[in-house]
């Protein structure tokens, strides 16, 4: 079992060490980047970890979670492996997860 990142969930950590680089430091913006990292690499051995994201039921996609501090780390299982689609900040209105015009944000 492999981690992919999508396009998505990759630019989404991207914004998210740009705005934690910007606001605090390089080094902090680092340590939550390779925190966020190292959280999915459970999901090699424990794919089911994570728990079930209500608010994307009804993608039908069985879509799943992980929290690392303010962050949700959503995924699913895909014939390649584990699928990361998105790196949510849970302090945002938690109906934005939805919306899918929503770009990647700080």
């Amino acid at each position: 079992m492999k981690v992919i990142w999508s396009n998505f969930a990759s630019e989404s950590l991207k914004e998210i060490y740009l705005y934690h680089k910007e606001v605090g430091s390089e080094s902090i913006a680092k340590k939550l980047k390779t925190n966020i990292f190292n959280t999915t690499r459970q999901l090699i051995k424990h794919p089911l970890s994570g728990q079930i994201e209500e608010s994307l039921n009804a993608l039908e996609q069985d879509h799943r979670y992980l929290v690392k501090g303010n962050y949700k780390i959503i995924y699913k299982n895909v014939r390649e492996g584990i699928l990361i689609t998105d790196i949510f900040d849970t302090r945002q209105d938690p109906i934005k997860i939805n919306n899918p015009n929503r770009k990647p944000s700080r």
